[in-house]
């Protein structure tokens, strides 16, 4: 299964599952990262951390850690 971290620049993606427990799951659930929204990627700092997402018309900037907890399909 993809990671949102494994994704190109560019690439729209569904969210299938989103792992880790507690306040990291809740804090990713807030900023409107929930199963079923599409995500797109748009870009990727020069050292892969940040990731910045489109996710519900607005723009999200993610750390590689969390992106790995997002779980995704093309």
């Amino acid at each position: 299964m993809l990671t949102l971290k494994d994704i190109q620049v560019g690439k729209t993606v569904r969210v299938v599952k989103l792992e880790g427990v507690g306040a990291v799951k809740r804090r990713i659930m807030d900023m409107g990262i929930t199963r079923g929204v599409e995500v797109c990627v748009r870009k990727v700092a020069p050292l892969g951390d940040p990731i910045e997402v489109n996710v519900r018309g607005y723009e999200l900037s993610l750390r590689k850690s969390d992106a790995e907890m997002i779980l995704v399909e093309e």
